[in-house]
């Protein structure tokens, strides 16, 4: 991408004031996104970013540059300007670059630009066909294939040299329902960090006609009552409360800072014994899963919180300075435009042993949340509310009517401590995740489990 000689000079330039460390992120993207609605293509674009991202510490200082002109010229302009901000002593030169072997642990086997579009249509009508055929009230079928390949370099000071390629592909399945004056809408929205044969070997009836079923359940939903319940959470993007409401909160992002309730809590009980949460990239073709992170470590498996027990954080590394910790592999941006900060990957609660049809029975008055929607959590404090894309109560172990307009309002790390049961059926669910870096990919995931009491706001008091 760019030749040794050329980063070595950049490295230099950034190093000129004084800094004690500088890294430099070139990245050359290749991405294509085409919408099918009403069984029409609405848009079909491609597109390529290239860039370079340049970085300079000095102690706990940090300054980042980023600059779309890779002359040499311009990169070491924008080197030397990043440094002007850094004050030091003495003047080190970079290591001799060692580059670092690993293997894929995400083999692909169709690069997507390879893919001619009309084949990637094919598979978009067969998913909107069949989602529009689920039931007569579906009014519209929005279809959405993303895919896309990122080749980076990331080179620093200390003689780190990685190369990696990440490819990824998505296809979102949204589904409208009317009935009179009433409109309702379901998704499904698999990903994985793999190519076209992912979209090709999907599931379509399983996923266009869920997305059609959960749009035409809601036509028929009663409003849901108010007050705290017992709540039942699927797996896979159940996921997403933990993932918001604790994940971000166990970042050093939030961490170093003390901005979070996990600070300084390392070997402190914060759940259940029943309750693991783990945060692994290196799952293979998951959404979420890297080889390496964005600062050139590789990919691990990092248990955050095992038999309730809070035993690390996900640290990237300047915030390893910060907190005297070691780098977790965990720093990742959404681009060169980003400076990189610490972030999950595939975070999920580790499946316990009670059976999905258990919890569900040994629940007497409660809310099932089969799908759960967007949300917004406060990071410093844990406090968050979700909506519930689809609900249903429970009445005597059984689940019954379905329901709409539930959220659910909390604490995560009081919610953490509620749950009670486990389930064995480990699922995953793509999404995308903002915060300091940018938007990247994610996968949240966790058994069914049930939490014993959460505040449940709805359309109507009980």
């Amino acid at each position: 991408m760019l030749s040794q000689s050329l980063i070595e000079d950049v490295l230099t330039a950034a190093l000129s004031t004084g800094g004690d460390f500088s890294e430099i992120f070139v990245e050359d993207r290749f991405t294509n996104n085409i919408t099918l609605r009403s069984s029409k293509i609405e848009t079909a674009l491609s597109g390529r970013d290239f860039g370079v991202g340049i970085r300079v510490f000095k102690g706990l200082q940090s300054v980042y540059a980023y600059t779309t002109d890779f002359s040499k010229d311009g990169l070491v302009k924008a080197a030397k300007n990043a440094a002007q901000a850094i004050k030091g002593n003495s003047v080190i030169s970079p290591a001799p670059f060692v580059q670092e072997a690993y293997g894929t642990l995400h083999p692909i086997q169709m690069m997507p630009q390879e893919v001619v579009k009309s084949r990637k249509i094919a598979v978009m009508k067969k998913a909107s066909d069949t989602c529009k055929n689920y039931h007569s009230s579906i009014s519209q079928v929005t279809v959405r294939l993303m895919d896309e390949e990122q080749n980076v370099l990331i080179a620093n000071s200390e003689g780190k040299w990685a190369e990696d390629k990440r490819v990824r592909s998505r296809l979102a399945i949204q589904a409208v329902a009317v009935s009179g004056n009433k409109m309702e809408t379901g998704f499904y929205g698999p990903g994985a960090h793999s190519g076209f044969e992912f979209i090709e070997n999907l599931n379509l009836d399983l996923y266009a006609n869920e997305a059609a079923r959960i749009a035409v359940t809601l036509l028929d939903a009663s409003p849901c009552p108010s007050g705290k319940f017992p709540v039942i959470i699927d797996n896979e993007f159940g996921g997403v409360i933990f993932h918001e409401a604790c994940g971000h909160g166990l970042e050093a992002t939030a961490v170093a800072k003390n901005n979070s309730v996990f600070a300084n809590r390392i070997g402190e009980r914060v759940a259940p014994e029943i309750v693991t949460y783990i945060d692994d990239g290196t799952i293979p073709n998951e959404w979420g899963s890297i080889n390496i992170d964005d600062e050139g470590e590789k990919a691990r498996k990092n248990v955050l919180i095992e038999n309730g027990i809070l035993t690390d954080y996900l640290i990237d590394k300047f915030n390893s300075r910060r907190m005297g910790m070691e780098s977790t592999g965990s720093g990742r941006r959404q681009s060169f435009r980003f400076a990189p900060t610490s972030r999950m990957t595939n975070t999920y609660i580790a499946p316990g042993k009670s059976r999905p049809g258990e919890i569900i029975a040994a629940t007497e008055n409660g809310i099932y949340a089969k799908y759960m929607g967007g949300g917004q959590v406060n990071p410093a404090t844990g406090d968050y509310n979700f909506a519930i894309m689809e609900a249903y109560e429970v009445k005597n172990g059984k689940i019954g009517k379905p329901l709409k307009g539930a959220t659910l309002i909390g604490n995560g790390p009081k919610t953490l401590q509620l749950v009670d049961m486990v389930g064995n059926n480990l699922g995953h669910g793509a999404g995308m995740c903002g915060s300091l870096s940018g938007s990247i990919p994610v996968n949240v995931g966790q058994p069914m489990i049930r939490v014993s009491e959460i505040t449940v706001g709805g359309t109507k008091g009980e």
